[in-house]
C-alpha cells in the first residue's frame, strides 16, 4: 500500500532534522521511493520554509542538536555586507556555498548606508561567539575607509576582506583579502573598444566605493597611456554616484552631452543600471538621437543585469561569486588552527572577464 504524501514528507522532515543534513539519494533509498519523488517532496518542504535545498543535499532549518551539557559556541562565521548591494550579494552566495558545505554556521549582518555602520555589527557578532569574519565594508569615501583600519587590524579572530584591498603601509595592509583585479577589467574594456576602432572614449563611473575609485583611476591611466586613444574624458555615472568631490563642471556633466562635446564613439560605464539608462536616454533624444551600437558603443562594468537590457550590453564581469568562494575557503584555512596560523598573509586577485554582446561594434568614419 502506498504511503500517504503527508506521512512521507513528515518522515523526510524528521530524518533531516535529526541529522542536520541528508542526501536526497539516501532518503529515497530509506523511504523506498524514487529520487524524483523525494526531490518533489523536498521542493514543497523548502517552499514551506521547513527545509533548505543544496546540490543533491537537503538541510534542516533548525539549529543542529547538541549533546547534553555542551555549551553553544555561537555562530562560527559572521558575514558583514552593505545593504542594497547586488554585486556583493553574489559574493555572499559564493561564500555561503563553501561554508554550508563545510558544515559551518553563518550569521549574516547587513550594514546600513551610514559611515561606521560595520563596527557595531562586528562587535555584536563577536559577542555572540563568531570565530571568524567575512567583511565587505561599504567605505563610501577614502576617509571612511581609513577610519576603520585601526579597529579592524585589532580583531582577535581570523577575518578576510571581500573586494576590499587596504592601502599599502597602513595598519590594515597585513589583512587577508580576496579581490577582483579591476585594473585588469578596465584594460579589457579599453582594449576591446580600441580593437573595434574607437579612439575617443568617455568613462562614467561611480566614485563612492573602493571598487569605483580603483576603476576610475585605472581607466584614466590606461587611456592616458594608450597610443591609440586620441581623447577621453571622465564623469560621474549619476549625480548620486560621488562622495569624494569636489568635482569640475565636466566631471559632473550629463553623459550624453559629454559624448557630443568629445565626439566620442564609445563609453564605459560603472555599473550596469547606469549603462542601461544611458542607452534609453540616447534613444529618447529626439533632436540628437544616438544609436547603440551604430553611433556609440557601450561597455558596462559589473555584468549583474547587463545581459537583459533591450540591447544586451557588452560587459566586464568580475568573478563575484568566486570572490566569495575563495574568501570563505581562505577563512576556513585560517580557522584550521593546525595550519592556518602558520600561513603568510594572502592577497588574492581574481581576473574579470569580458562578455561581448550587442552594445559594441566596429567604428567607421561614416558613423561619427
Amino acid at each position: 500500500m502506498r504511503e500517504p504524501v503527508d506521512v512521507r514528507r513528515q518522515r523526510i522532515l524528521a530524518a533531516v532534522q535529526a541529522r542536520g543534513a541528508a542526501r536526497v539519494s539516501d532518503l529515497a533509498a530509506e523511504l523506498q521511493v524514487s529520487v524524483v519523488t523525494v526531490r518533489r517532496d523536498v521542493e514543497e518542504l523548502t517552499r514551506a520554509g521547513r527545509l533548505r535545498r543544496g546540490h543533491g543535499v537537503v538541510r534542516s532549518v533548525l539549529p543542529a542538536p547538541r549533546p547534553p551539557g555542551e555549551v553553544p559556541d555561537g555562530d562560527a562565521v559572521a558575514v558583514v555586507v552593505p545593504e542594497r548591494h547586488t554585486y556583493l550579494y553574489e559574493a555572499l552566495h559564493g561564500a555561503r556555498t563553501v561554508l554550508e558545505d563545510a558544515g559551518v554556521r553563518i550569521a549574516l549582518h547587513i550594514a546600513p548606508q551610514a559611515a561606521g555602520a560595520e563596527r557595531p555589527l562586528v562587535e555584536r557578532a563577536l559577542a555572540d561567539g563568531a570565530r571568524g569574519l567575512l567583511l565587505a565594508p561599504r567605505w563610501r569615501s577614502l576617509a571612511a575607509e581609513e577610519a576603520d583600519y585601526a579597529w579592524l587590524a585589532a580583531l582577535q579572530v581570523p577575518a578576510v576582506l571581500m573586494e576590499r584591498r587596504p592601502r599599502p603601509g597602513t595598519a590594515l595592509s597585513a589583512a587577508d583579502s580576496v579581490c577582483s583585479d579591476h585594473r585588469h577589467g578596465a584594460r579589457l574594456a579599453v582594449e576591446h573598444l580600441v580593437a573595434l576602432g574607437h579612439r575617443r572614449i568617455v568613462f562614467a563611473t561611480r566614485d563612492d566605493s573602493p571598487t569605483a575609485r580603483t576603476l576610475r583611476a585605472a581607466l584614466a591611466e590606461i587611456a592616458d597611456a594608450h597610443p591609440l586613444v586620441e581623447d577621453w574624458a571622465w564623469t560621474l555615472s549619476s549625480p548620486s554616484a560621488g562622495q569624494g568631490g569636489p568635482y569640475t563642471v565636466r566631471q559632473t556633466a550629463e553623459l550624453s552631452a559629454l559624448l557630443r562635446e568629445k565626439r566620442a564613439t564609445a563609453a564605459v560605464l560603472h555599473g550596469d543600471v547606469d549603462a542601461l539608462m544611458l542607452i534609453q536616454q540616447l534613444a529618447e533624444n529626439a533632436e540628437n538621437a544616438v544609436r547603440v551600437p551604430e553611433d556609440c558603443s557601450v561597455v558596462a562594468y559589473d555584468d549583474v543585469v547587463a545581459g537583459i537590457g533591450t540591447i544586451p550590453l557588452t560587459a566586464v564581469a568580475p568573478p563575484k561569486a568566486e570572490v566569495g568562494r575563495v574568501a570563505a575557503e581562505l577563512l576556513l584555512q585560517r580557522l584550521d588552527k593546525a595550519r592556518g596560523a602558520a600561513w603568510s598573509v594572502r592577497r588574492v586577485a581574481l581576473l574579470p572577464t569580458l562578455v561581448v554582446r550587442g552594445s559594441t561594434a566596429a567604428h567607421t568614419e561614416t558613423a561619427e
